[in-house]
């Protein structure tokens, strides 16, 4: 098979292969003639459209015709135009969902926190509360590497970045949100957190965000405020050492999962395959009690209404559009338009506009009812399916990820990516080649979904791997020691 028709409704087709001029297809018992070279993964014209018609992908219009499009043309960015606009009202549809799929009862190989709480790795992580501490925290992160050389504890690994101080309002906020949400993360049985002295995000205003913790796994240090940083940091980090390698893995039942949804580079494939793996296993791990969480906001214009009637109830709904119509503003205010047009490297793969993108990246949830909607910085209250305010950028939105408490983030990609948040981020391919090329990237194969295994075959290999990595498994990225965060920024930096 050359081409896949989604929808009956649909005038275009996703080519599977690389197509040339003057080829011909059979669809619908049509003969259509290939009216130019269609590469792999882009759309073909199944009949003729006019000017200003929609075209349809996956039974929803992805946009319209910029001109006459012929039978058999090429569809890409360059025909086709967003339907997007700016804030809009919208009514509550409510949907009857029912995913049917029985409790395996399964489990896992987790650590389970004194506080309740599973952490699927037993890492000592150091975190600066303001950059001015990066090198630091780097040069103590590295002497603790040496001298334990990681025995009994899964990776030692410090957190740069470059805010915490000349922020203000809810800039700050974030920051101060986001490396709370890093030091109480189930996944770090230890965390050293340095301070400069003289930052907005003072160390004793972040004590009292974090609440109550666990002193002897969590500790502080002020290099201003002492003589010799890395010898009394590297006496903390001791002391945290001898807590954290005594801890050990136990079955733990998968409801306890959290897990973030993410996607990347988009091709023509990711809405086919990858996207709706995710989709299908984001159902199951539900079903077996756990938790899933969507972000991306951008992302899901276009494809919003999919998800508000699918919210459990109305005041869900209005969250929701709050979520979406929020961000539409936060486009609006700078001044930019709120369609995002796809990257270069979307259009490349075959992407045209960004409803066509929402449109793939929104069936990575599946078809569970909505439970809740966090804010950015916000964490997992409720189990079932989650919508997380972030943007669409890859290492903001998967550190906001796990920032909300996910264990581990899922990144489907048709362009191939090496990068890794502070939890685990595993890489899907939407397409084999890509997997072939770049193994030491990819972790899992969606392409075989249009080759020769079926959706539910290749979940059940999928659901075993990420019960693998949960259990202490490692990824490309944790392979390769690619660990980062990045946190969201909309004002003004003093």
């Amino acid at each position: 098979m050359k081409y896949l028709k989604i929808n009956p409704a649909d005038n275009v087709a996703v080519v599977l292969e690389a197509l040339q001029s003057g080829e011909v297809l059979i669809v619908d018992g049509v003969n259509i003639v290939v009216g130019a070279d269609i590469p792999m993964g882009h759309k073909i014209a199944l009949n003729n459209i006019a000017a200003n018609e929609y075209i349809i992908k996956y039974g929803y219009p992805i946009g319209h015709a910029r001109v006459d499009i012929k039978m058999g043309d090429w569809v890409n960015e360059t025909t086709v135009k967003t339907n997007l606009e700016g804030l809009l009202d919208y009514e509550y549809k409510p949907q009857d969902v029912s995913l049917d799929i029985p409790d395996r009862k399964l489990t896992f190989r987790g650590y389970k926190r004194a506080n309740g709480e599973v952490g699927v790795r037993n890492e000592i992580w150091v975190i600066p509360t303001v950059g001015c501490v990066n090198g630091t925290i780097n040069a103590l992160a590295e002497k603790l590497r040496q001298e334990t050389q990681l025995k009994n504890v899964d990776a030692i690994v410090s957190y740069p970045h470059n805010y915490g101080c000349s922020q203000l309002g809810d800039d700050h906020e974030n920051t101060r949100k986001v490396l709370r949400n890093m030091v109480l993360h189930p996944n770090a049985g230890g965390v050293l957190v340095v301070g400069l002295g003289c930052e907005n995000n003072q160390v004793k205003a972040f004590k009292k965000l974090l609440g109550n913790y666990d002193e002897s796994r969590i500790k502080f240090i002020e290099t201003q405020k002492v003589d010799d940083e890395y010898e009394e940091g590297m006496k903390l980090l001791r002391e945290i050492y001898d807590v954290v390698s005594k801890d050990v893995r136990e079955d733990v039942a998968v409801a306890e999962l959290k897990i973030g949804l993410k996607c990347g580079g988009s091709d023509g494939f990711s809405g086919i395959t990858a996207n709706p793996l995710l989709g299908v296993f984001s159902d199951f791990l539900i079903a077996q009690g756990g938790s899933t969480v969507l972000t991306e906001v951008p992302e899901m214009f276009g494809a919003e209404t999919i998800l508000m009637n699918r919210c459990v109830n109305k005041n869900m709904f209005d969250k929701t559009v709050h979520l979406i119509n929020d961000f539409k503003d936060y486009f609006m205010r700078n001044n930019q338009a709120v369609y995002e047009n796809p990257s270069p490297g979307n259009k490349a793969g075959g992407i045209s506009t960004l409803e066509e993108k929402s449109l793939g990246c929104t069936q990575k949830c599946g078809k569970a009812l909505v439970k809740d909607v966090l804010m950015y910085g916000e964490r997992i209250k409720i189990k079932g399916l989650n919508l997380l305010s972030a943007p669409g950028n890859d290492l903001v939105a998967s550190t906001a990820l796990g920032a909300s408490g996910c264990h581990i983030v899922l990144f489907t990609t048709g362009r191939g990516t090496p990068f890794g948040s502070f939890v685990p981020t595993m890489k899907i391919s939407t397409n084999t080649p890509l997997y072939k090329r770049k193994g030491s990237w990819i972790d899992f194969n969606a392409g075989t979904i249009v080759e020769n295994e079926s959706i539910e075959q290749v979940k059940e290999r999928f659901a075993d791997y990420v019960i693998k990595v949960a259990s202490g498994e490692l990824v490309n990225n944790e392979k390769k020691n690619y660990r980062e965060i990045a946190i969201f920024k909309t004002g003004v930096t003093l």
